[in-house]
C-alpha cells in the first residue's frame, strides 16, 4: 500500500501529509482498516513507545452555560437531565483530583461551564490549582474555562497551571452551524493567548456532528498549524435534550480512521481519545490505543465512562503501560519548550494566518482530530464514500450520577 508507506515515512520525519493523503485515510475500506491501524501504530510507537498517558476530569461548575453549542449537554436551553451545581471549593476540587491521581492519572483537567471566566473565577481556579499542587507536587494541571480575556492566561500560569484546553471542535467553514454565541476566531484567540503565556496548548475536535471528511481534514490541518502539544479527539455523545441527540453518524471503524488520520497529521503530538470512546468505539477501544497515546480515566463532565479499573485492565491487556508521573510525555524536541520546525511543514504555531481554537464542554472533553486515493489505488479526486451511520443507541449514553457534585464515590 503505497499510501500507507508514504504516510509512515512522513510521520517518522514529522512531515505534513497532503490533504489528499489525509482524505484517503478516511476513505479506506473496512478490509484495509487493520493495515491503516498498523501503519499509524508505527508512527505512534516511534514517538511515544507503548506508554498511555492518563488524564482525569474535574467538573468545577456544571450546567447553566449561556453559550448555545449544539453538542453540549450544558448549553443554553439544554433539556438534558445532567447534574447542575456552582463552583466547587478548592478543597473539594483537590479531593476530587486526588481520586484520579490515585487511579494513575498524571494530569488533572479542571473544567468549568460558561463563556469564559471572570477575574474572580480566575482567582477561584488559581486557588484550586495551588490546593491540588500542595497535595501532589508533580501533577500536571490543565485548565479549561472557555474564552480568555487579556492577562488571564498569565495569571493561571503564575498559579501553577501547566496547560490550557480550548478545542477547535469543527472546521471553520461549518463552525457557525454548531455555535452562534461566539466565533471560530474567538477560539483561535484564546489558544494563542495560552501559547503566549507559556502554557502548553491543548486543542482538539469533536467528530460525529454531521461533518464531512473535508471538514475533519480542515480542522486537523488547522490544528497542525496551531501546533498544540495535545489534541483531544472527541466523539459526539448524543445527549437527549440537545439539538444533536439524533446524530449517530459514527461506527467503531470510522472512529479508528479518524484517529489514524489525526496521528498522521500530528505524528509527534499527544493524541488523546476523549469523550465518547465508550459509546462509539465500544469493544474496539483497545485497537485505538495503537493510534492514540492518551485517554481520560473514568468519567467525563456530565456522562459516565468506562470503569477506571476496566481502563487500566484494557491498557495492560492490549500490551501497553500507564505512563508514570516521572516520565516526559512529549518527544525531546517538543518537551524542550521550543516550537521546532516540522520538516516540510513550516514553523508550527507561528503563522499569522493560523486558524484554530476551541471550547470546554461535554462531547468536547477538556476535552479527530491527500495525491493518494484509497490506499494509493483510487484517484485523489474520487469522492469519499459516505460514512455508514449506526442505529441510534441512546442506552449507551449514561448521565453522570457519581463523583463530583454528588455524595457517591468517583469513578477512577
Amino acid at each position: 500500500m503505497d499510501l500507507l508507506n508514504t504516510l509512515v515515512d512522513k510521520g517518522l520525519r514529522r512531515e505534513t501529509p497532503t490533504r489528499a493523503e489525509a482524505l484517503a485515510v478516511l476513505a479506506t475500506t473496512d478490509d484495509e482498516l487493520l493495515d491503516v491501524v498498523a501503519a499509524a501504530g508505527k508512527v505512534r510507537r516511534h514517538w511515544f513507545g507503548r506508554r498511555v498517558k492518563l488524564n482525569y476530569l474535574v467538573n468545577l461548575k456544571s450546567g447553566l452555560c449561556p453559550e448555545d453549542c449544539s453538542y453540549c449537554s450544558q448549553r443554553l436551553g439544554s433539556k438534558a437531565d445532567i447534574l447542575k451545581y456552582t463552583w466547587l471549593k478548592p478543597d473539594e476540587a483537590s479531593q476530587a483530583a486526588a481520586a484520579g491521581l490515585a487511579g494513575g492519572a498524571k494530569r488533572v483537567c479542571l473544567v468549568a461551564s460558561g463563556r469564559g471566566p471572570t477575574d474572580r473565577d480566575v482567582d477561584r481556579v488559581s486557588d484550586t490549582i495551588k490546593a491540588i499542587k500542595e497535595q501532589n507536587e508533580d501533577v500536571e494541571v490543565c485548565a479549561c474555562l472557555g474564552l480568555l480575556s487579556d492577562g488571564q492566561a498569565e495569571r493561571l500560569r503564575e498559579a501553577g497551571a501547566d496547560a490550557y484546553n480550548h478545542n477547535l471542535n469543527t472546521s471553520e467553514s461549518t463552525y457557525g452551524e454548531i455555535t452562534t454565541t461566539h466565533t471560530y476566531a474567538d477560539r483561535v484567540d484564546t489558544v494563542r493567548k495560552a501559547h503566549a503565556a507559556g502554557l502548553s496548548a491543548c486543542s482538539g475536535l469533536i467528530a460525529g456532528m454531521g461533518e464531512t471528511d473535508e471538514d475533519l481534514v480542515d480542522v486537523m490541518f488547522s490544528l497542525r498549524e496551531l501546533d498544540p502539544d495535545s489534541v483531544p479527539v472527541n466523539f459526539l455523545i448524543p445527549f437527549e435534550g440537545t439539538p444533536l441527540a439524533k446524530e449517530w453518524n459514527l461506527t467503531p471503524q470510522r472512529c479508528l480512521r479518524i484517529l489514524a488520520m489525526a496521528r498522521f497529521v500530528c505524528p509527534d503530538v499527544e493524541v488523546r481519545i476523549a469523550g465518547g470512546r465508550e459509546v462509539h468505539l465500544r469493544t474496539m477501544q483497545p485497537l485505538a490505543l495503537h493510534l492514540a497515546n492518551s485517554i481520560f480515566l473514568g468519567d467525563y463532565l456530565t456522562s459516565e465512562g468506562q470503569a477506571g479499573k476496566a481502563d487500566l485492565e484494557m491498557i495492560a491487556d492490549a500490551g501497553f503501560e500507564v505512563e508514570g508521573a516521572g516520565e516526559v510525555t512529549l518527544p525531546e524536541h517538543r518537551a524542550g519548550g521550543g516550537r521546532s520546525c516540522h520538516a516540510g511543514g513550516g514553523v508550527c504555531g507561528s503563522h499569522d494566518g493560523a486558524e484554530a481554537g476551541c471550547g470546554s464542554h461535554e462531547g468536547g472533553g477538556c476535552g479527530s482530530h491527500e495525491g493518494g486515493g484509497v490506499c494509493g489505488t483510487a484517484p485523489a479526486s474520487a469522492p469519499a464514500p459516505a460514512a455508514s451511520a449506526e442505529e441510534p443507541r441512546p442506552g449507551l449514553v449514561a448521565v453522570r450520577r457519581r463523583g463530583t457534585g454528588t455524595d457517591l464515590a468517583p469513578n477512577a
